[in-house]
């Protein structure tokens, strides 16, 4: 029988409102060529600042770094050799600090609560460096794992918990897929990697365990070995995380998944530690770097000059997003679960100030310049929707005058205003171009921020 339009109309939104992602979702491949063609989700761009939490067994000898265990036994670095023939007994093995690793002062929603406060938008966390020990019970690391040994408890899962609960952070997982002193890496590695014991029977399981039970939704793989991305399997990894994890829609995923894939493969590039290119990119990227200078996990001898000031950090920053990166800043708590105070401190001072300039770094893109040429210490970040330029600048004009060589103004469209002072400010247009903005005289307890300030230009080209 024909169908009038009144019969046809339900069967229409029946149609439209079909389960598409389930019965056309996209399926990938477990080759390169498939995986990468995956769009990278939104809310990773959108977010740009990240923090990054190094602790392990390593924040125990807290000395010279988290590679403490490598610099000891294998290289037998002779600052290291000292500091453990001068502290502890002889005999004494690096297993050994695992009894001392006790978390005692571990309190995961004080985490919580500071990362919160730094204005981060998502955190990747630790779940095993390069020693192997796992900070959850994993059944394939017995008697090297935080329940069985140590703090005796489910530390991931603490801190997944308690960021889901009070923050509206992203919970990400840091795991490195070798360990250095695994017999059974160390006989693939002698094999070659001909052998594949190790990924089969330890990297594999774990890296399914963490995304099943943690769901995280960033997964930062790290430690190659030197082996092959087929050696570890990563694209039939990826083509499950990517077609049937329970975070399929959300997660997102680096490039270190085997020797030759950095900054080649993967859902965004690392490219290197402290990697910043100096310009713009057409892939995603992340810069991963350390507030200590030298070290991922906490040190007792550093002092204080081996730490960035927030005025450093504000500006990593303020660059990165310009040239279109994340930022993922690291902190390295102590042995027993405290985060010191001198992160703290710079990640409140973080937050201080995103409070105030975060509209120009959040959600933004990149415009078609990403400093000013003229001014130094001026960088650039829009959101094209809503014709807005942000111009980021680091120092303040001793004469009051602010001169951006990049903007072309127009006389009764462009308006300029000073993020958390909200009054419109007084410019003059340059030939060829460039403008010229009067910024408002405040003292200093009027300032609306400390460490660099944010200029919105409307209708500008």
């Amino acid at each position: 029988m024909r169908l009038g339009f009144p019969m046809l109309l339900p069967l229409l939104l029946l149609l439209l409102l079909r389960p598409w992602g389930v019965t056309r979702a996209l399926s990938y491949d477990p080759t390169w060529e498939s995986l990468d063609r995956r769009p990278l989700p939104a809310w990773f761009d959108q977010a740009k600042f990240g923090i990054f939490i190094h602790w392990g067994v390593f924040s125990v000898p807290s000395f010279g770094s988290e590679w403490f265990w490598w610099y000891w036994q294998k290289e037998k670095k002779p600052q290291f050799v000292d500091f453990m023939n001068n502290n502890y007994a002889p005999g004494f093995k690096y297993e050994d600090f695992v009894v001392l690793f006790t978390a005692k002062y571990f309190n995961a929603n004080q985490w919580a609560d500071i990362l919160q406060a730094s204005g981060a938008k998502y955190v990747v966390f630790t779940s095993k460096h390069h020693e192997g020990f796992t900070m959850w019970g994993s059944d394939r690391s017995w008697n090297w794992n935080a329940v069985d040994e140590g703090p005796k408890r489910d530390i991931v899962k603490e801190l997944e918990v308690a960021v889901r609960n009070r923050t509206g952070l992203h919970f990400g997982l840091y795991y490195s897929l070798f360990e250095w002193f695994h017999p059974l890496f160390l006989e693939d590695q002698s094999s070659s990697f001909q052998k594949q014991r190790f990924p089969i029977s330890k990297t594999l399981p774990e890296l399914y365990e963490l995304v099943n039970r943690y769901q995280p939704e960033v997964l930062w793989s790290d430690g190659d070995g030197d082996a092959p991305d087929h050696y570890w399997n990563s694209t039939g990894f990826l083509a499950w995380l990517y077609n049937e994890s329970p975070v399929r829609k959300t997660v997102v995923t680096n490039d270190r998944w085997g020797v030759g894939s950095i900054c080649k493969h993967g859902g965004y590039y690392t490219c290197s530690d402290r990697y910043n290119p100096g310009y713009l990119l057409p892939h995603k990227w992340e810069n991963c770097m350390t507030i200590d200078k030298f070290s991922w996990g906490y040190r007792r001898e550093a002092e204080i000059s081996d730490y960035l000031t927030i005025e450093e950090l504000v500006k990593q920053l303020v660059e990165t997003v310009a040239y279109g990166g994340n930022l993922l800043m690291n902190i390295g708590p102590t042995g027993d679960g405290t985060i010191p105070v001198i992160f703290e401190e710079r990640l409140r001072q973080m937050g201080t100030w995103l409070k105030v300039n975060g509209e120009a770094i959040y959600e933004t893109h990149t415009w078609r310049s990403q400093n000013d040429t003229v001014t130094p210490d001026v960088w650039y970040t829009s959101k094209p929707e809503k014709k807005l330029v942000y111009a980021i600048f680091l120092k303040w004009p001793i004469s009051g005058k602010l001169f951006l060589g990049q903007p072309i103004g127009s006389l009764g469209e462009t308006e300029v205003e000073l993020l958390g002072h909200w009054q419109p400010l007084t410019w003059t247009s340059s030939q060829p171009s460039g403008i010229t903005v009067e910024l408002p005289l405040l003292s200093i307890h009027q300032m609306p921020c400390k460490w660099g300030w944010t200029l919105a230009l409307s209708n500008v080209i």
